[in-house]
């Protein structure tokens, strides 16, 4: 039975194949797949000019997809809502159909704004779920087994042999200038779209994944030991139940290691569906303003001017690449959050803007429980220089990116200020005291009257018990260690 028009608005699902929404709409009657760009979104703090040249590149692939198919994408620019009016309008929708997204805040209030329209114009809009994230969950419980049911859900072929809607032209992409991006170089980009997507899986089963396990700490090993693949999933590029599916046709330890981080990449977006405001605000109500921000100390940090030559040559990879290894990630945010006594929300959105795989689940999350900010987690405070002696040992990793101590002798190479008679410069806070005084000031907070009964409510709604997870409860020992758990370290993809 046809039902009129069924208008498919893709968002961070840039492929045609396990598209349900498209695959449902398409049974229901014609279709117009649309695509807006919006330049508000791209205004917004964690955006940058990165994600949006590997989002164009993915488009460009989605373009060529449906022109295969012979449907033409639909681009619009604009306000979500103001677009979807027009495409009213002029062309009558019977019915809005696309996935369900765990955004930021802004994409969060713009979905309201789009499901208020849609009830006042008597639209129905089907959204349909893409991850193993459960909208308006009640409990963890079970959480694993509905996670294993959607994963394990027969994959949707591409529809072919479409027929292209008359009289609509196809649109446009915008350029940076069009949506006042400011510049961003990134040399060594990963590109976007579905067919490198699908080289970049295909590698890394044939060739890579039996070293993954070895591969996944080392900023040296990483770039090539990881899969690859956050930024193709994150944008939808390729779907999680087909990388999960193909990779169940493989065997060894490197498989099992990297399917159980695909479990966790689910696992950490629920956090955020569940609690929204966790982009801006503490987990724990006694963790928030207990940190300010210090704008030397930031600039250092994040242009990999610490003086810390293992962070510096991090932040200064991240920086050109879009990409670094999550051991990596987390120790940056450690460094910034305990070391230098940042906040994690300034710190948290430069990172968020060098990040082409940026995923706000995952990140928010991991930035809270990189800060102390969780309370349900292990105080974990790395040590930079052992990090660096322990992942980069001959110093290969500081040379590439840090040539300024080209000439520093290895045994100096992870200190250069220890060696007598250089002019090195020390670097803008002292290792060991910044961490003792951070953990004297988190376990001060953690001994208050009060907290205690807090972490146990945070504990009760996003912790893992019961989700086929390891637990995460909360030890009542007040304790420090330096080496990450589990959950602070399961998303290397």
């Amino acid at each position: 039975m046809v039902h009129g028009l069924q208008l498919v608005w893709f968002k961070r699902d840039l492929r045609l194949v396990d598209h349900q929404p498209l695959a449902r709409a398409l049974a229901r009657g014609p279709v117009l797949p649309l695509y807006i760009v919006e330049p508000e979104l791209w205004s917004q703090p964690d955006c940058s000019a990165r994600q949006w040249a590997f989002c164009r590149e993915s488009l460009q692939d989605l373009q060529e997809a449906f022109a295969e198919v012979g449907q033409p994408l639909i681009i619009r620019s604009g306000d979500a809502v103001d677009v979807l009016e027009r495409a009213r309008r002029q062309l009558g929708i019977s019915a809005l159909w696309s996935h369900e997204e765990t955004g930021n805040a802004w994409t969060f209030a713009r979905d309201r704004r789009v499901a208020a329209w849609a009830r006042e114009r008597g639209i129905p809009w089907h959204e349909l779920p893409q991850f193993g994230v459960v909208r308006r969950l009640q409990t963890r419980r079970g959480w694993a087994r509905r996670w294993e049911e959607r994963m394990g859900e027969a994959i949707t072929p591409a529809p072919t042999g479409l027929t292209p809607l008359s009289g609509i032209a196809p649109g446009d992409l915008p350029t940076n200038d069009a949506l006042a991006l400011q510049a961003d170089p990134c040399p060594y980009r990963q590109r976007g779209g579905r067919r490198l997507g699908l080289q970049e899986l295909n590698d890394f089963l044939a060739h890579r994944v039996q070293g993954y396990c070895r591969s996944i700490s080392s900023p040296n090993l990483a770039f090539k030991g990881c899969s690859r693949l956050s930024a193709y999933i994150t944008w939808g590029c390729l779907s999680m139940r087909e990388v999960l599916q193909r990779s169940r046709e493989f065997q060894g330890r490197g498989v099992s290691s990297f399917s159980s981080r695909l479990h966790w990449h689910c696992h950490f977006i629920q956090k955020l569906e569940d609690q929204p405001p966790i982009e801006w605000e503490d987990f724990h109500p006694f963790m928030r303003g207990i940190r300010s921000l210090d704008d030397a100390r930031f600039a250092a940090w994040a242009e990999g001017q610490t003086g810390v030559p293992f962070v510096d040559a991090c932040m200064r990879a991240l920086r050109a690449h879009g990409w670094i290894n999550f051991r990596m990630r987390a120790m940056l945010m450690s460094f910034a959050s305990y070391n230098l006594w940042l906040p994690w929300r300034d710190t948290g959105l430069h990172l968020a803007r060098q990040f082409v795989d940026y995923e706000p689940g995952i990140h928010w999350s991991q930035c809270q429980m990189q800060s102390g900010s969780t309370s349900i987690n292990t105080i974990r405070i790395y040590n930079p220089i052992k990090q660096g002696h322990d992942h980069d040992p001959d110093g290969a990793f500081i040379r590439r990116w840090c040539p300024e101590l080209e000439d520093v002798p290895a045994v100096h190479l992870h200190e250069p200020w220890s060696l007598l008679g250089a002019p090195r410069s020390m670097p803008i806070v002292d290792c060991a005291i910044s961490a003792r005084e951070a953990k004297e000031r988190i376990f001060e907070i953690r001994r208050s009257a009060g907290f205690d009964r807090h972490a146990d409510a945070i504990q009760q709604r996003h912790g893992s018990r019961r989700s086929g997870l390891p637990s995460t409860r909360r030890r009542r020992s007040s304790r420090l260690t330096t080496d990450p758990g589990i959950e602070q370290l399961a998303l290397d993809l």
